[in-house]
């Protein structure tokens, strides 16, 4: 059933260079920023930001792939890669994070994992 949904969310939204959106913006599945949003995105997907893309507010994802700017907030649930042309400012919190040399990350960032159990089960706290 996984399969499935994956499948059915496959669509990329592209903003094409020289487009402007301001506003908050939802998506399903994936994304490709090459123009400029002005407002909060948020995404199921995996988001790239194209060497002339630019976000200014709250980018929420999985998985974000930058070569292009972020002023504002940046959260994902999984991986973030900066390549060098990437110029990250704001507040990020992710997973795992992956920084090219010569990309900008003037951030305040938290790095959170995912805990399991040894056991396999979910962990409890327990209180004497």
């Amino acid at each position: 059933m996984k399969k499935k949904q994956q499948e059915q969310f496959s669509i990329q939204n592209i903003i094409a260079k020289g487009t402007k959106i301001v506003g908050d913006f939802f998506s399903e599945g994936d994304l490709r920023v090459d123009g400029l949003i002005e407002g909060n995105v948020e995404a199921s997907g995996k988001v790239v930001i194209g060497k002339e893309g630019e976000i200014k507010g709250t980018l929420k994802c999985s998985n974000a792939y930058f070569e292009g700017k972020l002023t504002g907030a940046l959260e994902l649930t999984e991986t973030l890669t900066l390549k060098s042309t990437a110029h990250i400012e704001g507040e990020v919190v992710t997973q795992k994070l992956a920084v090219e040399p010569g990309a900008t990350f003037n951030v305040s960032c938290v790095m959170k994992t995912t805990v399991k159990d040894i056991n396999g089960g979910s962990k409890t706290k327990k209180t004497a």
